[in-house]
């Protein structure tokens, strides 16, 4: 029996797949219909029968999009946090010190999850891909969230840590991180095995300098074997490129390549501080962006966290020139995709001091078809015959789209969430009017602040110094005297 169709009728405006150009396109008062979970009609008159009809007359329909990186089960409880903290010892990072000092418990991290599937939804993100170290009940979240959820568990060699504010140190695992990764891996086949057809997984050593070279030969053996991505973070900070080029005397994009382990497989979070940076001062001749394009890796490229540290990518325009794969990710709150497309077409004008390479065609691409082939998936990010019934509807009558010109430039740099109205993933309905129907975000966040509160108890514990929560981040404004502290 044929899957019963559902039809958005004469939709004023539709982000189209053009297949011969290769490229996105607008089409105008057409219809696009999905059997089941897959799209059957784009921009034509659908004749046949149809389960359910949706007025598409005040509506822009679009592809959901696919964010390549994120951290769910912490990054909510940050918010208030990690915004103006970063060490300048250590390259104004906030990673080594300030984020080790501040992390939920496991209750938390459910929570945290949860509150951030449901953000990432109701801005129009339906594929996510989830680092996170495996915890209790992660799989049956993800699957209930009725996001397409590619897990990726987080194992490592290492841990690293500073008990000086100055230089960062690594506590290395007696079995080389080997147990941490079977405990991922044994995540990885359950989500690939999974039957609501949502998951999937990618195996994901953490961090190129918390990794032994044998965990990750190891890595992309099995990452192969199952016939997943690798991810790994780089180039994401000063102290991992310095620590790197000490230990190996090369950079760690080249150090990867070494190993073997850069290629169309992999996926390499944030490659900001590449040899030629303006903060690295690097003599050797200037080699990473070539490998990087030359292997055929792709990179998610999460403006927003850098940014407010001071860092950019130099630059989005450059590295799409030179051939290397882009793709978007959240990494940090808000969950919000199009917070970042905004950021990373801003950002990416400001190093080259240009428009091009970073107009909204270019991010939009990234935050679609960019994450969907760092996937190998041609049946995501785009809507056409064939592909999965993804699709996100965009409420035009919306006071921030309006007027609508140019409707994907009203809702980047202008409307973001806010106009979004409805949302399917995998042809299910996930948003309703702006609803989240698929998680309880009140109730999540009730858990996100409980969270902070224990969290915020066990910071001098937890802290080199034992400094407390409001010693390492300080209000943004004084408290007057007369207040009552609610911590």
């Amino acid at each position: 029996m044929d899957a019963p169709v559902t039809v958005i009728r004469e939709a004023a405006w539709i982000v189209a797949w053009d297949e011969e150009a290769g490229c996105h396109c607008y089409r105008r008062n057409g219809d696009v219909a999905f059997a089941g979970n897959e799209i059957v009609q784009v921009g034509d008159h659908y004749a046949g029968p149809a389960a359910l009809e949706v007025p598409g007359r005040d509506v822009m329909v679009m592809p959901g999009l696919i964010d390549l990186h994120a951290h769910p089960m912490s990054e909510p409880m940050t918010k208030g946090f990690a915004e103006d903290v970063g060490n300048p010892r250590l390259g104004w990072s906030g990673l080594y010190d300030y984020m080790p000092a501040y992390s939920p418990d496991e209750a938390g991290m459910r929570a945290c999850a949860q509150a951030a599937y449901g953000e990432l939804l109701s801005s129009g993100v339906t594929t996510l891909v989830d680092l996170s170290v495996p915890y209790e009940g992660w799989i049956d979240l993800a699957a209930q969230s009725g996001l397409r959820c590619i897990l990726a568990p987080m194992f490592r060699s290492a841990r690293w840590y500073t008990d000086n504010g100055h230089a960062v140190s690594y506590e290395w695992a007696e079995d080389g991180g080997r147990a941490a990764m079977q405990a991922a891996l044994d995540v990885v086949d359950r989500a690939l095995g999974h039957p609501s057809g949502r998951l999937s997984a990618m195996v994901t050593p953490a961090q190129v300098d918390t990794c032994t070279p044998a965990l990750l030969r190891d890595a992309q053996a099995a990452a192969r074997e199952r016939g997943v991505p690798l991810h790994i973070h780089a180039a994401q900070s000063v102290v991992e490129f310095h620590e790197i080029t000490r230990r190996h005397g090369c950079t760690p994009i080249q150090w990867l390549h070494s190993l073997g382990l850069l290629g169309a497989e992999t996926i390499v979070a944030h490659a900001i501080f590449l040899d030629d940076h303006s903060w690295i001062l690097w003599g050797e001749p200037k080699r990473d962006l070539a490998v990087l394009a030359d292997s055929g890796v792709s990179v998610a490229h999460c403006p927003n966290v850098f940014v407010r540290h001071g860092m950019v990518l130099e630059s989005f325009a450059r590295y799409r020139a030179a051939g290397v794969n882009l793709g978007l990710g959240t990494d940090t709150f808000p969950h919000n995709l199009v917070e970042e497309m905004r950021l990373a077409a801003l950002l990416g004008r400001i190093a080259p001091r240009s428009l091009d390479g970073a107009r909204t065609a270019d991010v939009f691409a990234a935050a679609t078809v960019g994450g969907a082939r760092a996937l190998h998936r041609n049946d995501l990010g785009r809507l056409v015959p064939g592909a999965k019934a993804d699709v996100v509807l965009v409420d035009l009558t919306h006071p921030a789209m309006r007027p609508v010109r140019d409707p994907l430039r009203s809702r980047i740099f202008g409307a973001a969430e806010r106009a979004v109205r409805d949302v399917y993933v995998d042809g299910r309905q996930v948003v309703a009017g702006g609803r989240v129907l698929t998680v309880d975000r009140d109730a999540a966040l009730d858990g996100v602040d409980a969270a902070r509160l224990r969290a915020a108890r066990n910071v001098p514990r937890r802290d080199w110094a034992r400094r407390s929560l409001d010693t390492l981040s300080p209000l943004a404004l004084r408290l007057h005297p007369s207040a009552e502290e609610s911590q």
